[in-house]
């Protein structure tokens, strides 16, 4: 004798919490800025600031110029999330962002995009109190949202060389807001970060070269073979070792600076030089993710050498008296 089973009433989802949804959203829209991007930027920033001042500038405009960097940074990355936004949801890497997974809407993010635009302009110009630090800040946006990602990006596998202008801004407007003009030691620093990017930016590249394959973004790695793209990013990071060196005589500089740079810079153009070998006898594993991460490393400590050398000849006459 079949038996009847009672109807199953449907059960509602639990109402989810307005404080968790809030926190979830505030969660994507800072992820539409690209914190980490801004954390390196910011890195590059501080010890610009302090060669410029000749020791630690004041507080206030310290701390004031960071967070127009990084609203200005800010804008830059929402409005790369939204012009790319087909090409992240093909891109494995990428398919977890916001505006792919509809944790922000596209109005939403273009109107995040505008407001930290024009709020980072403003900031620079009254609260930093440097009109030329707020145009430059107008001209890295530009430089990454329109040349990078609108023009170079999706053309032409020299994208990230010219596009990666954008990201050697944060010197030049840390060094205005300092000193409201712009000499040659603020034009060396952003060559060094110039000609850092390609041999940063590349082995990710080539890590993950199916999935620009796949959204037909003509990245280096994906229209060379690895032993050209591994050769480029050995003269690349040369060039910049160069600057690193020049840099020391130009800025007036100490010989610890100088043997910082001179060590640092040989140990990356060694992993370049590594990479570069491994491509040419054809090896499957590249191992180019560690040169990624040793890239971070590299910036990291020179511009910490930057940051100290100001307060070099003082430390060092206490120590000899």
């Amino acid at each position: 004798m079949s038996q009847t089973l009672p109807a199953r009433e449907d059960v509602a989802a639990p109402e989810v919490p307005r404080w968790l949804k809030a926190t979830r959203s505030v969660k994507a829209y800072v992820a539409l800025t690209k914190p980490r991007i801004i954390e390196l930027l910011l890195v590059t920033t501080i010890p610009t600031m302090v060669l410029a001042a000749d020791g630690w500038p004041s507080w206030s405009l310290l701390l004031a110029t960071l967070v127009g960097g990084a609203l200005s940074a800010g804008s830059a990355n929402a409005f790369n999330m939204y012009i790319d936004r087909d090409i992240d949801a093909v891109m494995k890497r990428t398919s977890n962002r916001p505006l792919v997974t509809g944790a922000v809407s596209e109005r939403g993010a273009l109107t995040f995009a505008w407001t930290l635009g024009i709020v980072s302009t403003a900031w620079f110009w009254w609260v930093v109190d440097s009109p030329l630090a707020a145009t430059l800040s107008v001209a890295a946006i530009l430089g990454y949202v329109v040349g990078y990602t609108l023009i170079l990006k999706r053309r032409t596998s020299q994208n990230i060389v010219w596009g990666g202008a954008a990201g050697c801004m944060p010197v030049l407007i840390g060094w205005a807001a300092v000193t409201q003009s712009l000499s040659w030691t603020p034009v060396l620093l952003f060559l060094i970060i110039f000609l850092w990017t390609p041999p940063h930016y590349w082995p990710l590249s080539m890590r993950f070269k199916r999935d620009y394959a796949h959204a037909e973004v003509p990245m280096l790695p994906v229209v060379a073979s690895s032993r050209k793209v591994a050769l480029e990013m050995v003269l690349y990071a040369v060039g910049m070792v160069f600057v690193t060196v020049l840099l020391a005589p130009v800025a007036g500089m100490t010989w610890v600076y100088a043997a910082v740079a001179t060590a640092a810079g040989a140990w990356f153009v060694a992993g370049c030089f590594r990479l570069y070998r491994r491509s040419q006898r054809g090896e499957d594993k590249l191992r180019e993710m560690r040169l990624f991460r040793d890239s971070i490393t590299y910036l990291t400590v020179v511009f910490a050498a930057i940051l100290v050398d100001p307060f070099l000849p003082d430390a060092l006459s206490v120590v000899a008296s």
